[in-house]
């Protein structure tokens, strides 16, 4: 059952294809917000996932998130969720990124329940209405 207080934590080193340069935000062989961010939705996802009903999925729609620090390439970074709040299919997260050194990131993350194959169908409909 999804409730408040359900924590999830997961680890990554900073390689070459997560830092600013190779994502694209910037120039710098640092640990990008873009990967920062993905591994913050990542870390919810997991939290989550394994308490859904077969078929079911979330999928995330808002992300306030501030980068705080630069975490250099062979660097460890710890991610860790908590979820704050359920609300029907509604689910908000408190996120946190750690690296040695302490806090590089910190914000909140919404993700919404769907049906995995009716959130497809749905999706690839709008290609579809295009083609006509």
């Amino acid at each position: 059952m999804l409730q408040p207080g359900i924590t999830h934590t997961v680890t990554a080193t900073v390689t070459p294809d997560k830092t600013a340069s190779a994502v694209g935000s910037g120039g710098l062989e640092v640990f990008g917000t873009p990967a920062m961010i993905a591994m913050m939705e990542m870390c919810a996802l997991h939290a989550v996932q394994p308490l859904l009903d077969a078929g079911q999925g979330t999928v995330g729609t808002m992300l306030h998130v501030r980068h705080l620090a630069a975490t250099p390439l062979g660097m460890e970074v710890r991610c860790e969720c908590e979820l704050q709040q359920v609300e029907g299919k509604r689910l908000l997260f408190a996120v946190r990124a750690y690296d040695p050194a302490g806090l590089i990131g910190e914000g909140t993350h919404e993700r919404y329940i769907v049906d995995n194959d009716r959130f497809m169908q749905r999706t690839l409909q709008k290609l579809e209405d295009l083609k006509k």
